[in-house]
């Protein structure tokens, strides 16, 4: 059997991805966040992003985490074409700095925006 995928293991994957947050992510603190990885499917042809906002940023996987006291846990995960398209693109999404539980800092797409993962909670709860 395979080891669960961490958090970190999903944040440091070198695949695209959109990266939605109730608060700023830090996983070496304590505090209480919600975080969603939308993993953007990486299409053929597709060089970079084209103006305009004509490429088109197709979901193939949604992660949920919800961390406290210093551990995340994966609570909902779907690769389902019909449910994933329910779940709205943040096309707001800016380059956001997040810091792994090892200390380590990098950057990724996404946004701090409670609206949203409240959005996509009821979401999940109606799927």
């Amino acid at each position: 059997m395979m080891a669960e995928q961490s958090i970190d293991d999903f944040l440091a994957m070198p695949q695209r991805k959109l990266v939605v947050a109730k608060k700023d992510i830090d996983l070496r603190q304590n505090n209480q966040n919600e975080i969603f990885i939308l993993v953007v499917q990486e299409s053929r042809g597709s060089a970079g992003g084209r103006g305009g906002g004509s490429g088109s940023r197709k979901i193939d996987k949604v992660i949920a985490f919800t961390c406290s006291n210093g551990n995340c846990n994966k609570y909902f995960e779907t690769f389902d074409p019909e449910k994933i398209d329910q779940f709205e693109i943040p096309y707001s999404a800016v380059a956001m700095d997040i810091r792994l539980s090892t200390g380590e800092q990098m950057v990724v797409q996404g946004l701090v925006d409670p609206d949203f993962i409240n959005k996509y909670r009821d979401l999940m709860n109606n799927l």
